[in-house]
C-alpha cells in the first residue's frame, strides 16, 4: 500500500489529503461537485477514498481528466464555458483563465452597452433583483440633511 500524502497536487492546486476526494476536488476553481463526480467516474476512483490515498497514476489520470474533459467524453452541458463568443467552441476553464474570461465578458457587455453591461457599470444588481431594500452600499455615499445651529 502506498504511503499517505497530506497534500496532493492536482490541476496546479494543493488539495488536503485528509478529505474525501469528491469534496477535496472542489478546492480547484472551476470544479463543482457534479464535475468532480464525473471526473472520478471516468477515472474509476471511489468517491469515498481519501485524497491522500490516491496513487500517483490515479492522480495523473484525474489531473488529465480535469484539464481536458472533452477528451474523455464529458457531456457538453457540464462544461463551464459553452459556445465561447470568440471561438464558438465548448471549453472548461480553470483558475485564472476562468477569471480572465469573466472579466473580458463584462468588458464586452460594457463596450456594447447592453443592459447587463450598464448594470455592471453602475454597480447595480444585474439579474433582476429589487433594489429598494438591498444593495444599499453599492449605490454610493448619500449626504444627509444638516440641521440648523
Amino acid at each position: 500500500m502506498a504511503e499517505f500524502k497530506h497534500i496532493i497536487r492536482i490541476a496546479n492546486t494543493d488539495i488536503d489529503g485528509k478529505k474525501h476526494i469528491l469534496y477535496a476536488l472542489k478546492k480547484i476553481k472551476g470544479v463543482s461537485i457534479m464535475f468532480a463526480n464525473m471526473a472520478l467516474a471516468q477515472a474509476g476512483i471511489d468517491k469515498t477514498k481519501k485524497a491522500g490515498d490516491l496513487l500517483d497514476s490515479e492522480a495523473e489520470k484525474l489531473n488529465d481528466i480535469i484539464t481536458h474533459p472533452k477528451k474523455y467524453d464529458c457531456p457538453e452541458w457540464m462544461l463551464n464555458r459553452r459556445k465561447d463568443p470568440e471561438t464558438g467552441e465548448d471549453n472548461h476553464l480553470l483558475h485564472a483563465d476562468l477569471d480572465f474570461s469573466q472579466d473580458n465578458d463584462i468588458k464586452r457587455m460594457k463596450k456594447t452597452k447592453s443592459y447587463k453591461g450598464l448594470r455592471h457599470q453602475a454597480k447595480l444588481p444585474v439579474r433582476g433583483q429589487r433594489t429598494k431594500n438591498n444593495f444599499r452600499r453599492q449605490k454610493g455615499k448619500r449626504l444627509s440633511v444638516k440641521r440648523k445651529k
